[in-house]
């Protein structure tokens, strides 16, 4: 047993057993389904791979996740979305107006803390700057809002976006999270890290609060739904394509060829609708696995780079790379520009597969736990560890709810089918994933604490 569970079998043995999982829904459940979690699995590894890359690489405990999981998806909305010409009409002058005052401003407190003596003229001058700035900016913003978000409020009332390929909203989205990730990070990785923990965890809910409650970028909670165009064909298109009939005939038609024709011609309708389900989430698994893969192969040259080992240095005797000349918080803030970078391509990916943008599907205490969950199970520090972690815990996430019921449904049958305990015990049971969950927080920490795929240990150089 010790011989198979070697640092070598381990990774080949659980991705194994993954694969094993996965193909277990395809034949007991659905191949739709079975599909379905495995583009999720995708996007929750590129997540995971982010996670890691700032905690793995660096030890930075960033609970933000969700917020730059967000950008990702408003990168999505900005880049897809076509342009409401009325509203830019009504309100784009203003708008940009007050972007311009924004960087002005901005521009303006730099030379005032540069220029004003510190202490007490530098408090005056930065407050007095912003509360003016606040009503000038405010007097063209509040109009601009009010008139844009008036605009047909129940299908649009907001800019729109660029009418691009929602694909380039996966780079977009990864350098929108970046340049926030800068701005957070000049402002918080100077703090201990459960300081961090908490400030980034603030700024997520900022945010997001902020993508909820400002219509006019991105219609807030009244979402933005059937994002088009997608990169993959549209299962109507394909249903109605000469092309995908034949191929959908020729694949099944031994089956075909044993029925008359009317029963064979409605099978083959039902074939062809079940199938382009299949083939659409065929290609999205296609295009993740390339973005995966691109992501893990840069990862893993990073790791084992002198940038990489610099990075575990830092992350395992911070004092001993300060007292070497590194500069300790200019690598921290690389690796946590990175690092969210990468979780930013993962929320437009999330977002392009779903075809729809809700900000408040964006819970921080609940996904950002399950990313760090995935993070801790694989192997913190191991990429192959975080890929493993982000199809696993997802995996389990999905499953553990009918899991739970079939389990309840089973332990409850010898019970009256109107017995209310057996009727309580049923209705509670989807409940019992996060106990689940926790189970196998708890079993890794006590079995493989290090993680199913831990880091290698090896010695690090400066």
């Amino acid at each position: 047993m010790n011989r198979l569970f070697t640092e070598d079998n381990r990774a080949p043995l659980a991705f194994g057993i993954m694969a094993a999982l996965l193909l277990g829904v395809g034949f007991g459940q659905s191949w739709s389904l079975s599909l379905a979690i495995l583009n999720l699995c995708l996007i929750s590894a590129i997540m995971s791979l982010g996670v890691n890359i700032q905690w793995g690489y660096a030890g930075l405990l960033n609970l933000g996740v969700m917020g730059f999981t967000s950008l990702g998806g408003l990168a999505a909305v900005l880049v897809s979305q076509a342009p409401i010409l009325e509203a830019w009409a009504v309100g784009g002058q203003g708008m940009l107006t007050s972007f311009v005052l924004v960087v002005i401003t901005i521009v303006l407190a730099i030379l005032v803390y540069r220029s004003v003596a510190p202490g007490r003229p530098r408090r005056i001058a930065m407050t007095l700057l912003f509360i003016g700035a606040y009503f000038v900016i405010n007097s063209f913003y509040a109009p601009a809002v009010k008139a844009i978000e008036g605009v047909n409020p129940a299908s649009e009332g907001f800019l729109g976006g660029m009418g691009l390929p929602i694909i380039f909203s996966w780079l977009l989205g990864g350098i929108l999270a970046a340049g926030v990730a800068w701005v957070i990070g000049k402002i918080t990785l100077g703090l201990r890290s459960d300081y961090l923990a908490i400030a980034t965890l603030g700024i997520s809910e900022i945010i997001i609060a902020v993508l909820k409650n400002e219509d006019w970028l991105a219609r807030g909670v009244k979402n933005v739904v059937g994002i088009d165009p997608a990169p993959v064909p549209e299962p109507i298109v394909l249903q109605n394509s000469p092309w995908f009939i034949d191929l959908v005939s020729s694949l099944f038609s031994g089956r075909l060829d044993q029925m008359g024709d009317v029963a064979a011609q409605k099978a083959l309708n039902d074939l062809v609708i079940q199938s382009s389900s299949i083939f659409v989430k065929l290609c999205f698994t296609s295009l993740f696995l390339v973005v995966l893969i691109a992501i893990l192969w840069l990862s893993i040259r990073a790791l084992n780079s002198p940038w990489g080992r610099m990075m575990r240095a830092i992350r395992d005797n911070e004092e001993a790379a300060n007292a070497m000349g590194k500069n300790v918080v200019k690598q921290h803030l690389q690796v946590f520009i990175l690092g969210s970078a990468v979780v930013g391509i993962a929320g437009a990916m999330l977002v392009t597969l779903d075809g729809q943008f809700t900000p408040t599907s964006y819970q921080p205490l609940r996904f950002t736990f399950l990313v760090w969950l995935m993070v801790i199970v694989g192997g913190s520090g191991n990429n192959l560890g975080a890929v493993f972690g982000g199809f696993f815990i997802w995996f389990m996430w999905i499953e553990a709810e009918p899991a739970s019921i079939a389990f309840m449904d089973l332990v409850t049958s010898s019970m009256d089918a109107e017995n209310g305990l057996r009727e309580h015990l049923l209705k509670s049971a989807p409940h019992l994933r996060l106990a689940i969950m926790g189970l196998v927080l708890l079993l890794t920490m006590r079995f493989m604490p290090k993680g199913i795929i831990p880091e290698r240990t090896r010695l690090h150089s400066i």
